[in-house]
């Protein structure tokens, strides 16, 4: 079957083709510890949106958040991901403030420990760490003993023996940041592990729908584009149906991972039926470095068909709103007139993501001695 014939068939999988997407934990409405378990399966200005009944006043005392690690969304119940989502609330209002500061990690070092390439994410933690008054050392690994053959277990060791309170992981294998956080004395937090989870973007993207949207209980949310490398879908899918959201994924069968249907989502491999009456469209990015292999025939060709343009933009809810957790390729997943336009919240996404990630650490530092 030619792949152009392939898109236009409608919740049609190609079988086996590509990762299986396994779940570890309880429902999405268990309570599991995020720092337990296995090791995961390797495989521009916008008016302001509705009011949310989920701020809190400042003078609020913040929900506890039970965990000492952030290793994932998969394993958080619905308390646990508001909880966080109230003190980034709070965060969203410090930064707009003249002065940003807080104490929270004053004389706590916090190092962002990063296996890949990342502008947006590391330049988000480092700015949420020193907000909370951490020392912040950013490791670069391209520089860094782990060039010269040392193993990550040998890099824990190392780090482990420089008494860091906080150490922010990215890594290229899905499960190294859940191996890491075993071998060290501190907390640990997931900035992404290969195509496994990335929990402080979906928590970003929940906050910014919420914050827009006023809720996000019922909401029709599409994921769409390369589903099968993303950290990003599958962390969004755990989150956002923990928090009552209707989600589906829409992409060519070549980058469905199998087992996608056992997620509980609506599986779409015809944008335009996928789009019909969402609230949200958020894009993913055309992951071609994790790529072994033809997925796409041609970039031109996936944009002509999972490409978001004002054409497929407008079988949405006439107020659906485009998210995209970047970096973009403009003209491969989406169009700049939709990426600039006024129904984007990219940029907003990128302020939401300091305020998150200051939550985050804000809440693990809790659990830290003397904490």
């Amino acid at each position: 079957m030619k792949w152009v014939k392939a898109f236009a068939m409608s919740n049609a999988r190609r079988p086996g083709r590509g990762a299986t997407w396994r779940f570890h934990g309880p429902s999405r409405h268990g309570s599991a510890a995020a720092d337990t378990g296995p090791i995961p399966d390797v495989t521009g200005l916008r008016a302001p949106g509705p009011a949310c009944s989920h701020r809190r006043a400042m003078t609020a005392p913040a929900p506890a958040f039970p965990h000492r690690h952030l290793l994932g969304i998969e394993g958080l119940s619905r308390p646990d991901i508001e909880a966080l989502l109230a003190r980034a609330d709070d965060a969203v209002a410090l930064s707009r403030q003249v002065e940003k500061k807080r104490t929270t990690l004053r004389g706590r070092t916090q190092i962002n420990l990063f296996f890949e390439p990342s502008t947006r994410t590391q330049s988000s933690f480092e700015l949420a760490g020193k907000r909370l008054g951490a020392d912040v050392m950013n490791m670069s690994v391209a520089s860094s003993s782990v060039k010269k053959g040392e193993t990550l277990i040998d890099t824990a060791a190392t780090l482990n023996a420089m008494h860091p309170d906080i150490i922010v992981v990215r890594h290229h294998a899905a499960g190294a940041v859940h191996l890491l956080a075993r071998k060290v004395d501190c907390a640990v937090v997931n900035a992404g592990d290969g195509a496994h989870e990335h929990p402080t973007q979906a928590l970003l993207d929940a906050l910014t729908i919420r914050r827009n949207k006023g809720r996000i209980e019922g909401l029709r949310i599409a994921i769409c584009g390369d589903v099968l490398h993303s950290r990003v879908a599958r962390s969004n899918i755990i989150l956002l149906q923990a928090l009552g959201a209707r989600v589906r994924v829409i992409a060519p069968s070549t980058l469905l991972p199998t087992g996608i249907d056992r997620f509980g989502v609506e599986v779409f491999t015809d944008m335009r039926k996928g789009l019909a009456g969402c609230d949200i469209v958020m894009m993913l990015r055309l992951q071609r470095e994790r790529m072994n292999g033809s997925f796409v025939p041609s970039v031109k060709e996936y944009f002509r068909y999972f490409g978001l343009d004002a054409e497929k933009l407008a079988l949405a809810a006439p107020d659906a709103l485009v998210m995209h957790p970047g970096p973009m390729n403009r003209g491969v997943e989406i169009s700049s007139d939709i990426a600039d336009g006024a129904q984007s919240l990219i940029r907003e996404q990128v302020e939401m993501g300091v305020a998150v990630r200051m939550a985050v650490l804000e809440a693990l530092a809790m659990h830290l001695p003397n904490g």
